[in-house]
């Protein structure tokens, strides 16, 4: 029995403040993959409860779809925060990479989420960057919640034939990218030959891994040590990465799964110092690597 069942609990909840409050995982998912950080997602998210809270009783009541509302609203605050973040990152210290998240089937065989091709990986949110504001709320709401396009347009301010057209030229990028990416388990394999390579310390080991064209970016947001700029080339990103592994022995490096792709999380003790994500094709094409401490709060549990 729940505190709107037995009044000894406390107060009750009305059935449409229930109906709302069970929605905030699913907002702060939506809010996430529109934002990029678990922190700018749950301010979403206050804010539009905050909303929610200013609406008097009868207005609540009237809201037949608490859910689709919330929805609503934590979209176009998020729309709104899109242009002014996008300001912020351009005066960011360094390369600015998504947040990591744990993945919550992190035990799961990567093998196993094969049919789940519609994942957001870290590919994908790597690319979601790149799109326009209205561009990421259109592709996110409809090709990964599932929104018809009426409904995205009250969030986008456009009509239904517009929304579906930037969610389809979105779409053609996320496509392109998604064409690339080695299946869960190929791409699981080179994570852990990565792993064994770096281990080694051998960089002729190393380099097979990588596309001669490979990219390297960390980003430490100006807060802890890391490179400035990226780091191209199959020879300069192995050096870098296997100078990193020389200089501290005592670091760990484990896999994990990361956004449904194998990453690699890296300790110093029980500490998580930084999380590797990678862009696949064939041989490893992108190193994503965070050590900003304010995106790895997720893992310090773990």
């Amino acid at each position: 029995m729940t505190a709107d069942q037995d009044p000894s609990l406390g107060p009750s909840l009305s059935p449409s403040l229930s109906m709302a409050l069970d929605e905030r995982d699913r907002l702060l998912r939506t809010a996430f993959r529109l934002m990029g950080t678990t922190a700018e997602a749950e301010d979403a998210v206050q804010e539009a409860y905050a909303r929610w809270y200013r609406l008097s009783d009868d207005e609540q009541t009237q809201i037949r779809h608490p859910g689709a509302w919330l929805t609503t609203v934590v979209s176009r605050i998020c729309l709104d925060q899109l242009g002014s973040a996008r300001a912020r990152r351009e005066q960011y210290v360094g390369p600015w990479l998504p947040e990591p998240r744990p993945d919550a089937g992190a035990v799961v065989d990567p093998a196993d989420r094969a049919t789940l091709d519609d994942e957001v990986t870290s590919a994908v949110m790597v690319v979601l960057e790149s799109l326009t504001p209205a561009e990421r709320v259109a592709f996110v709401l409809h090709d990964v919640f599932g929104l018809p396009f009426d409904e995205i347009a009250t969030v986008v301010g456009r009509t239904p034939q517009a929304c579906r057209k930037l969610a389809s030229a979105a779409r053609s990028d996320i496509r392109e990218r998604r064409v690339r990416q080695a299946n869960p388990s190929d791409h699981d394999r080179v994570v852990r030959g990565f792993l064994a390579a770096c281990a080694t310390g051998d960089i002729a080991q190393l380099v097979p891994l990588l596309d001669p064209n490979v990219t390297l970016r960390s980003d430490g947001g100006g807060i802890v040590r890391a490179a400035r700029n990226p780091v191209h080339g199959a020879d300069r990103v192995a050096r870098f990465l296997l100078g990193l592994v020389a200089k501290d022995p005592s670091l760990g490096a484990e896999p994990t799964v990361i956004e449904g792709r194998t990453g690699v999380v890296i300790r110093r003790g029980e500490h998580v110092a930084a999380v590797v994500t990678f862009g696949i094709s064939a041989a490893i094409d992108d190193v994503w690597i965070v050590v900003n401490p304010h995106k790895l709060t997720a893992w310090r549990n773990l």
